[in-house]
């Protein structure tokens, strides 16, 4: 009698995951720009490398903007010295006017004079600052941490502030940005399942975001869903969501391909069972061989998705069911066979039909799956 291994299906809570194409992109991009006109005398930075906020990345020549604001400077003083002047006559004047000693008319200018003269002193103070600005403006700073690309100009040319010349990059890296789609019509399936009850909802800001890479690994490290787009592409029926991943390695590059398995809800009945006990028939259905009174069954099933090294069946398959894992080459439906625990480490019989090992149990519902997930087939 043929021997084959199975597992006795059990329902268990199963996050419902999406996987989806998506683009990285940075979540903050500087370009880096002169506002003054100059030459540029130094770049301070390597490119490609990490760059810190206010970090010095180009210096263009200070001399004129420095004998600018000398110039401010010294305007200021000067008209700092006439307000001082003027204030002494200002008030030298004050206790001669009530004595009649000056006519009011000359106290009225002193007091006009002293008014003026504080103003060309906030005037000064004003075109001082602005010689400052652009004197400070003459170091290229970085306005974010992150990474920056190569440099776009080289020592010795002239950047000019009317026209923006831009200098460089800066992107920030860690976190970083997956913008990623979902059609609105799979969308509108998980709002009905969890209208109904048939899938719960994950809490505020759980919904975890896992990124596969384009040799099909995982990312070390899971993001998190920030928001989905409140429209939808009229040419794609497509709708938009962002995810924040950590990058402190800085393996995610801005404008890589990649694909990110959302979690959108939770299935706190799904059946699942190992990708190796779903069968293909000729015409492309999806079939389980179940055993029942010491017997093969072929049962119909429809899937739902992978969750690593196991199928979501959907429809078809109910708890308790007894399904088999391995040992299929010998079997046929309606056959008599005799089953033992299917034991996922190995001790569990060949597919050639070896009894398993004395001992073997049964793979546990909530066990990890080893394997990445793949994509569900067609179903029927």
């Amino acid at each position: 009698m043929p021997q084959v291994s199975v597992i006795t299906v059990q329902p268990q809570r199963t996050p419902i995951i999406s996987e989806l194409p998506g683009r990285v992109d940075a979540v903050r991009d500087a370009q880096i720009r002169a506002r003054v006109t100059g030459i540029v005398q130094k770049i301070a930075f390597e490119q490609g490398g990490d760059v810190k906020e206010k970090q010095l990345l180009f210096k263009i020549d200070p001399a004129p903007y420095k004998a600018a604001y000398d110039q401010a400077t010294a305007q200021l003083k000067q008209a700092q010295a006439n307000l001082f002047s003027a204030k002494l006559l200002a008030d030298r004047y004050a206790p001669l006017v009530k004595a009649n000693a000056v006519s009011k008319q000359e106290y009225d200018n002193a007091v006009a004079a002293y008014r003026q003269a504080d103003a060309t002193v906030a005037a000064a103070k004003a075109a001082q600052d602005n010689a400052a600005i652009n004197l400070g403006y003459t170091d290229v700073t970085s306005p974010i941490t992150g990474r920056i690309g190569k440099p776009l100009v080289t020592e010795g040319a002239l950047v000019e502030a009317t026209s923006a010349t831009q200098m460089a990059t800066v992107q920030q890296l860690d976190p970083i940005y997956v913008d990623f789609t979902q059609s609105t019509s799979d969308l509108a399936a998980l709002r009905r399942a969890f209208a109904s009850g048939k899938l719960q909802q994950v809490g505020k800001d759980a919904a975890r975001a896992t990124v596969v890479l384009e040799d099909g690994s995982e990312y070390d490290h899971a993001g998190k869903l920030l928001f989905t787009g409140i429209t939808v592409d009229p040419s794609t029926g497509q709708v938009n969501l962002r995810a924040e991943v950590p990058n402190p390695d800085g393996i995610l590059l801005p404008g890589m391909y990649v694909r990110v398995r959302l979690e959108q809800g939770v299935d706190d009945k799904a059946l699942m069972v190992p990708q190796q006990a779903l069968q293909r028939t000729a015409d492309g259905s999806q079939s389980l061989m179940l055993v029942k009174d010491n017997k093969i069954e072929q049962l119909p099933v429809t899937t739902g998705g992978a969750i690593k090294d196991k199928w979501i069946i959907t429809s078809g398959l109910k708890a308790g069911d007894v399904v088999v894992v391995e040992g299929f080459q010998k079997i046929r439906p309606g056959a008599p066979v005799q089953a033992s625990p299917w034991n996922k480490s190995g001790a569990a019989p060949a597919a050639g039909g070896q009894p398993a090992q004395p001992g073997a149990k049964p793979a546990e519902p909530g066990a990890k799956p080893a394997e990445p997930a793949q994509q569900a087939p067609q179903k029927s």
